[in-house]
C-alpha cells in the first residue's frame, strides 16, 4: 500500500493553484508533488513525476488540457487524470472523457467533491460531478433504446467484462478476477464490444453509466464520509 496519492497540479492562473494547494494540505493521504503552468510543462513532468492523478484544467496555454491529458494517458497509462474545469458544456466533457480523463469535476464544485474524486480516481474509479453527468446523459439520451437492446443480446460473462472494463481493472486484472485467460477476457471484450458497436474504454464508460451497470462516485452528502473511509483502507 502507498503511504500517500499523489498529485500533479496543471492550471495556469496562479491565484487558483494557491488554493488547490491549500485544500490538498489539510489531506494527510495526498501529496502534491508538482504543479505545471501549462499543458506541455504539465506532460513534461507527469512523465518525471509519475503522479498517481494530474488536476487538469483545459483551457491553457502553449498545450490544451485535451492534447495534454492525450499524451499522459499515452506514455504513463497508470496515471489518471482529473480534470478540474468551468466548462460544462456536452461538447467538451464528451471530448475529455475521449482523451482518456477518469473524473470531471467543476471549479464551483464543494471541497468534498474535490477530495473524493482525487481518492475515486486513483484506486481505478470514475467521477463525475452532477451537472456534468447530467450533460453527458443527455447527450446519450437518444442512444437509449438502441443501447438497451444490445445490452440484452450480451452474454453473462461479456455483461461481466463490460463492468469491470467500465470499473478501470485492466485485462489482466480481469483475468485474474474471473480466474480466466486474459486471451479469453479479450475475446469477450472484443464480442461485447462489437454487439454494442463501442470503439474504446472511454465509450464503454459511457455506456455503462447510460445502462447504470457501474454506480458514480455518491455526491456531497456522502463524499466526505467515503474520503474519510479511503484514509483507513488499504488501496487494492
Amino acid at each position: 500500500m502507498k503511504d500517500k496519492i499523489t498529485v500533479l497540479l496543471a492550471d495556469d492562473h496562479t491565484l487558483f493553484r494557491e488554493g488547490i494547494k491549500a485544500i490538498l494540505r489539510d489531506e494527510p493521504r495526498i501529496e502534491l508533488v508538482g504543479e505545471a503552468n501549462d499543458g506541455r510543462e504539465a506532460v513534461a513532468k507527469a512523465g518525471r513525476l509519475h503522479p498517481d492523478v494530474v488536476l487538469m484544467d483545459i483551457a491553457m496555454p502553449d498545450l490544451s488540457g485535451f492534447e495534454a491529458t492525450r499524451r499522459i494517458r499515452k506514455e504513463n497509462p497508470k496515471t489518471k487524470i482529473l480534470i478540474l474545469t468551468m466548462y460544462e458544456e456536452e461538447e467538451v466533457i464528451t471530448r475529455c472523457l475521449n482523451a482518456g480523463a477518469a473524473g470531471y469535476v467543476l471549479k464551483d464544485a464543494p471541497r468534498s467533491d474535490l477530495i473524493h474524486a482525487i481518492y475515486t480516481v486513483s484506486r481505478g474509479g470514475q467521477f463525475l460531478s452532477s451537472r456534468a453527468l447530467k450533460k453527458v446523459v443527455k447527450q446519450h439520451v437518444k442512444f437509449s433504446e438502441t443501447s438497451a437492446t444490445g445490452y440484452e443480446r450480451l452474454s453473462d460473462r461479456e455483461r461481466e467484462v463490460l463492468k469491470l472494463l467500465a470499473d478501470g481493472l485492466s485485462l489482466k486484472e480481469i483475468a485474474q478476477l474471473l480466474m480466466l485467460s486474459v486471451k479469453t477476457v479479450d475475446a469477450h471484450k472484443t464480442n461485447m464490444m462489437r454487439k454494442l458497436d463501442l470503439h474504446d474504454r472511454s465509450e464503454v464508460i459511457k455506456y455503462a453509466i447510460q445502462q447504470k451497470v457501474i454506480r458514480l462516485a455518491p455526491l456531497r452528502g456522502e463524499s466526505k464520509r467515503l474520503a474519510d473511509d479511503a484514509r483507513e483502507t488499504e488501496k487494492p
